[in-house]
């Protein structure tokens, strides 16, 4: 039994992170293109092409790939494992916030959508920094374990 649960952890292990890579993917193109949308004039043709743009990546990329990391995650848990530690909780957390983060520029795109121009493209640019230094800290965190 022990054999068979180590051989369904490493394949659950290695879709987990084909997922996150994928989701990390979206999560670093999303704001990218909501930049091209804010500087396409209002109301534009360019700028409704941006829409659609935005709202495949959102339900073709984004939305299955953070399902499938979530399903995935809590089936490796669910082997018993997954080394717990301090370093866990704190990944967990950073993922949790990551997952609200996508949360925000998910509904950050409907409003691209409506017009709502909330942010400026400097703030936008500062975005799409945050999945970067997210995936550094729990890539350290899961490789490393530090604590």
């Amino acid at each position: 039994m022990q054999e068979i649960l180590a051989t369904l952890y490493f394949w659950l292990k290695a879709g987990h992170i084909i997922f996150v890579i994928f989701w990390m993917a979206g999560l670093f193109m999303l704001p990218r293109l909501f930049v091209y949308h804010q500087e396409a004039a209002e109301g534009s043709e360019e700028a409704e092409k941006y829409v659609d743009r935005e709202k495949r990546l959102l339900k073709i990329i984004l939305l299955p790939s953070i399902i499938t990391v979530w399903l995935l995650g809590l089936a490796l848990l669910g082997t018993g494992m997954v080394p717990m530690g301090g370093w866990f909780h704190l990944k967990l957390l950073i993922v949790l916030i990551l997952s609200g983060y996508h949360g925000y520029l998910s509904a950050y795109a409907k409003k691209l959508a409506r017009g709502e121009r909330k942010l400026s493209g400097k703030q936008l640019r500062l975005l799409n920094e945050v999945p970067g230094v997210a995936a550094a800290l729990i890539v350290i965190l899961a490789i490393v374990k530090p604590f």
